[in-house]
């Protein structure tokens, strides 16, 4: 483990930074969809929150986070940071039924904050205070899959009580149970999942069901009218998938025939574009008669178009993840343990997903959820079955080398 980790953005990372800002994931709410796999959404000021030579790390000698005394025994309350509209509210936006129902239960008082706009800016907010060892104000807060593992290399994440955790380890869903960031979930327990798969417009198609990454690549009646995202670890995860390589597994040679198995398709214009969110109106339109897509959007364009299908590919489909973690220097640790343990519970975690409509990480609340929406409860999209889960692939930690090499080559094939 190194002591300084190099945060400098080559101008490659930083073009995909806009790209996501602009159009992708990061350009959007979290009900409409979850923000990129890689960096998140970003204003222009906060691209300034990364380009420091290098952050110290706060890592004892045993590599644990640094602890402060826990004043939970005394202090009976959580300041819990989080996106906006990310957990239930009551119709008339004045409760949170599933907070109110933790403080009733345990006398546990949640300050509830949405004040978590993207990840590089509420890093670079949290950055000094963590580098020098103090306490963020928080005991409890909610980041994408790449920077919970920053945190976590860097030493400012507490690592979890297991013993306060009973649910959360007996629940967890198996896809979710052993990110390359944090192995065994030591430090982080994910709040919902972010699925990537392929949607159709079943009208534009002829009623034909596209379902693989091969199909849309190569069959002629879909010529023109194919999509692909943006969002580098989406497309290519899914093509590496499709190539039947593993996308936390790989190597240069890997990435780079993905590369130009999406370029052949650009070069015969069997593609149309790459897309980031905009991709919605054309495949409602039918524009877009197929194309990789994001789970919230489908669920979300169903729900006014019948014609729109989605299809989990037979090589699997590319899951991120948004993760709670305690940051080092917490002052209500074991209070925070507790409430991750109570978002485990199946009761709860179908009220949760009942108000947020993403992949529920959280095994055993089908019956739970049936009894709130029917509907809901057999999206496989909020619920996967045994079978669609056992198809979820995550794309693996990059090196920043390897971070500024993939986005090169991955912004020419874009035309970005």
């Amino acid at each position: 483990m190194e002591q300084y980790e190099p945060d400098r953005l080559s101008a490659a990372q930083a073009a995909a930074i806009r790209r996501s800002l602009t159009s992708g994931r990061g350009a959007l709410t979290r009900r409409s969809v979850l923000r990129a796999t890689g960096f998140g959404a970003l204003t222009v000021g906060s691209l300034a929150g990364l380009t420091a030579c290098g952050i110290p790390a706060a890592k004892r000698s045993d590599g644990t986070a640094s602890a402060s005394h826990d004043h939970s025994a005394t202090e009976k309350e959580i300041n819990f940071s989080s996106w906006t509209e990310y957990i239930d509210v009551s119709d008339d936006k004045k409760h949170r039924p599933t907070l109110e129902a933790f403080t009733k239960r345990t006398g546990i008082q949640v300050k509830y904050t949405e004040d978590i706009n993207d990840n590089v800016e509420f890093f670079g907010k949290i950055k000094p205070q963590l580098a020098a060892g103090q306490d963020i104000g928080r005991d409890l807060i909610v980041l994408t899959d790449w920077l919970a593992g920053r945190l976590i290399r860097l030493g400012w994440a507490q690592k979890l009580d297991a013993s306060l955790l009973p649910h959360a380890y007996a629940n967890l869903s198996a896809s979710f149970r052993s990110p390359d960031w944090d192995p065994g979930r030591a430090y982080s327990y994910p709040w919902t999942g972010i699925p990537t798969v392929i949607a159709y417009n079943s009208k534009a198609t002829g009623g034909k069901r596209v379902d693989s990454i091969s199909q849309l690549l190569d069959d002629p009646s879909l010529k023109g009218r194919v999509g692909f995202l943006t969002e580098m670890r989406d497309t290519i995860g899914m093509t590496l998938l499709d190539m039947g390589k593993d996308p936390a597994n790989f190597a240069d040679a890997d990435f780079d025939a993905a590369v130009g198995r999406l370029q052949k398709g650009v070069d015969t214009k069997q593609i149309r574009r790459f897309t980031g969110n905009d991709y919605t109106g054309d495949l409602d339109k039918g524009d877009l008669a197929a194309c990789v897509a994001w789970g919230g959007d489908i669920t979300q364009l169903q729900s006014d178009n019948p014609d729109i299908k989605y299809a989990v590919p037979a090589a699997g489909y590319m899951l991120s993840s948004d993760n709670l973690l305690i940051p080092a220097n917490a002052r209500h640790q074991a209070n925070a343990e507790r409430l991750i343990d109570y978002y485990y519970e199946p009761p709860v975690a179908a009220k949760l997903a009942a108000f947020i409509n993403y992949v529920c990480p959280v095994d055993g609340v089908r019956e739970e959820l049936a009894r709130i929406d029917p509907k809901l409860a057999a999206n496989t999209l909020i619920l996967p079955d045994k079978a669609m889960a056992a198809k979820a692939h995550s794309f693996r930690s990059l090196s920043s080398a390897e971070e500024t090499a993939y986005e090169q080559k991955f912004g020419k094939l874009i035309g970005a």
